[in-house]
């Protein structure tokens, strides 16, 4: 076999398997080494940074709002203290595109930096859970070491204070999770309170709280590798100019050695250390370019840095890059393919804020009670009504209804309370409608309905009025 031939299968084979499963189909548990450089310090404090951000969101408050709420179980969403109601949809759909359209420019440019850098999985894992474990067990080989050792009382303390603070962790995030599904008020009454009172709560947190132990302590990167489509995602979305975690291959090519008395029997800069490889948190070699596995957390970029510093060769051999500016020595952003993701965002930003200037601060929602036709009262026939207040404003409101026609209808509140709307908050009142039986001249009669605030009018709503059959013209027929 000729040695282009070698250099082929030697560069190609690594695509028939992933580096975490064995031929066999079982796992192979990955033992990254603990990483180290300058990349790596400014992940762990960008990380401080959105990890302090993360449990401290929850108690941030705009305006009395939180920051963020995504209560889907009373279909109340509150983004950057703005409120979204289910009347909102269109809103918070359009919100939710934005936020898709912008992680796809940002792969588009910068690839998979999204999932070294801000991930919450690669956040917990590789700089909270990982940290644990080189605190606690050491370095990859001491890892490897304690795992292979017979069960002794080192083993059992080392794995048992480990697991210990996984759990209190697991704790702690599945908490801060929930508060934001359901607001950091009630969590604190599900803490407070006997788990009997607020029992789905309860099992809500424990299931988190097992969710989340299971993952960061047992199926660690394969959320990444067999789980998140992410991964897969980029291989549509990278172009040969977006910049990801690349291996220079025309500096680095062909690997070779460094042996006593003789300097590298190589052209290339690559000494073949397969440091890269170790430092990997999913196992892989950058060194075969980009892979689905890889989540640019830029680990491999420090550990060949230090490798050509110590050779005396320059740092960079392992950098953040796109195929052409190192085939080529040229570096777009701007290309097709951005500025049209660019028009698009703009334009779906250019909606959302149209849509979110003309947005009505209050909604007024009318339907007939279930299960109710109309009733006689003496001379009139009456039809009752659940009538729904929305206030989007973050003052209380007060409203008037009035009806506009027909002018023979009157309206009368059940409770006979003023009608005050809470700030940012929803009210549920009953209506009757009645009209003069000898006025009815159809079996529904659309009545046409004004809410006033302070004398203008904000919405007018219609609602139908079910009369008697043998009034209507319609009965005729």
């Amino acid at each position: 076999m000729e040695k282009s031939d070698e250099l082929y299968i030697y560069d190609e084979q690594f695509r028939d398997s992933i580096a975490t499963v064995d031929a066999k189909g079982k796992r192979v548990w990955v033992y990254p080494k603990k990483p180290s450089g300058r990349y790596h310090v400014r992940r762990i404090i960008f990380s401080i940074f959105l990890l302090a951000l993360f449990f401290a969101g929850p108690f941030i408050k705009i305006a009395g709002e939180p920051l963020l709420l995504l209560n889907v179980f009373e279909r109340k969403f509150v983004i950057f203290g703005h409120p979204f109601w289910p009347q909102d949809f269109i809103l918070l759909a359009i919100t939710l595109i934005i936020f898709f359209v912008f992680v796809i420019l940002f792969t588009v440019v910068y690839g998979r930096l999204w999932c070294g850098w801000a991930c919450p999985q690669t956040l917990f894992m590789e700089m909270v859970f990982r940290k644990i474990e080189y605190w606690i067990e050491g370095d990859a080989p001491a890892q490897r070491r304690l795992n292979s050792q017979p069960l002794n009382s080192e083993k059992i303390w080392k794995k048992t204070l480990k697991h210990f603070l996984f759990i209190a962790i697991s704790v702690l995030i599945s908490h801060t999770a929930m508060a934001y599904l359901i607001g950091i008020e009630q969590v604190g009454e599900i803490i407070t309170e006997p788990p009997a009172e607020h029992l789905a709560g309860f099992i809500g947190l424990l299931s988190f709280t097992i969710i989340f132990y299971f993952n960061f302590a047992k199926f660690r990167e394969q959320a990444c590798i067999a789980v998140c489509p992410y991964g897969r995602l980029q291989g549509v979305l990278l172009i040969k100019d977006s910049i990801v975690v690349a291996y220079d291959w025309l500096r680095g090519e062909p690997r070779g050695k460094i042996k006593k008395n003789a300097s590298i029997e190589k052209s290339g800069d690559c000494i073949d250390c397969k440091l890269c490889v170790h430092v990997c948190p999913t196992g892989i070699d950058i060194r075969n370019g980009t892979q689905l596995e890889c989540v640019n957390c830029t680990a491999c970029i420090d550990a060949c840095d230090d490798v050509m510093v110590k050779i005396g060769k320059p740092k960079g051999l392992i950098r953040f890059a796109s195929y052409h500016s190192i085939k080529e020595g040229i570096q777009k952003i701007i290309t097709p393919r951005v500025i049209g993701y660019s028009f698009v965002l703009m334009v779906l930003i250019g909606l959302l804020s149209f849509l979110l200037v003309n947005r009505d601060d209050v909604r007024v929602t009318a339907l007939k009670v279930p299960g109710t036709l109309y009733q006689r009262d003496g001379e009139y026939v009456t039809n009752l009504y659940n009538f729904e207040f929305i206030n989007k404003t973050l003052k209380e409101i007060k409203l008037e209804l009035q009806i506009a026609e027909p002018s023979s209808a009157e309206l009368k509140n059940v409770d006979g309370k003023e009608l005050i709307i809470p700030a940012n908050g929803l009210l549920k009142r009953v209506y009757f409608i009645k009209i003069p039986e000898n006025a009815i001249t159809n079996a529904r009669t659309v009545i046409k309905l004004n809410a006033l605030h302070e004398g203008k009018i904000i919405e007018t709503l219609k609602v139908k009025f079910i009369g008697p059959v043998h009034h209507a013209t319609d009965a005729k027929r």
